[in-house]
Order: structure tokens, then C-alpha cells, then sequence
């Protein structure tokens, strides 16, 4: 199995260093105070899941995993093509520099490689009735 592991995106860095702020401000203002128990919970939690997603390509199969909620498994050879998107709908991509990629007949999963274009040669390479709209 090789693990590509999801870019980070700058946006996602910037709400977190927001809610880091916003701990230590109600901290500050109000030791030990519920709510900044809430908030730092709520980040840490949004931190494990930036920090467990990571897609797998091996024995034939593309796995999706982000944390303890997200275990997909999806057969390459289902894979009918990937293409570039910025779409900020919630998936298991940690950035929002992201690739589509469509497989069975309308199923479809957003995902943010680090390495895009090594992560899609990867797959063309085991597929290559892959459509390839990425653009890279």
C-alpha cells in the first residue's frame, strides 16, 4: 500500500489559529470557564482530523481514511474519472485544493493528495480507462 497523505490548505490552518485564539482569549478572560473548555475540545478535535486523513493505493483498491468516521473503500478498476475542483462541500480533504474522483455509475468522492499528480498517475497507472480532467 502506498499513503498519500491530504495537503493541509491555508484556510483550514487560518480557522484553527482562530479557534486557538479564541481559547485563549475566554482563557484569559475566564479561568477554567466552560467555554473555552468547549472550544479547545472542538479544535483539537478538527486538529486529529487534519492529521488522520490520508488516502491508500494497493491491492486494487483506493482507501479513503479520516479519522475514526471516514473507512472507505473503493475498487480502482470502478474508477471512471478524476478531475480538478475547489468545492467547499465537506469531504474527507483537508484543503481545498481538491480532485473529484468519480467511480461506479453516479457515486463520486472529493479528495486533496498532497501530491496530486503522482496520486493520479498512481491510479492511471492501475486504471488507464481512467479520464484524466485534472489539468495538471
Amino acid at each position: 500500500m502506498v499513503k498519500y497523505r491530504s495537503k493541509i490548505g491555508w484556510f483550514l490552518v487560518l480557522v484553527l489559529l482562530v479557534m486557538i485564539g479564541a481559547v485563549v482569549y475566554v482563557l484569559l478572560k475566564e479561568p477554567m470557564g466552560m467555554g473555552a473548555v468547549v472550544l479547545l475540545l472542538a479544535t483539537l478535535f478538527m486538529v486529529y482530523f487534519l492529521l488522520t486523513t490520508y488516502y491508500e493505493i494497493g491491492d486494487g483498491v483506493l482507501r479513503i481514511k479520516s479519522g475514526f468516521l471516514i473507512n472507505r473503500t473503493i475498487l480502482i478498476t470502478s474508477i471512471k474519472k478524476i478531475e480538478a475542483t475547489n468545492s467547499p462541500v465537506g469531504a474527507p480533504a483537508a484543503s481545498l485544493d481538491r480532485l473529484e474522483v468519480s467511480y461506479n455509475k453516479y457515486q463520486s468522492v472529493i479528495l486533496s493528495p498532497k501530491k496530486k499528480r503522482v496520486f493520479v498517475n498512481h491510479l492511471i497507472r492501475l486504471n488507464p480507462k481512467i479520464q484524466d480532467n485534472t489539468g495538471l
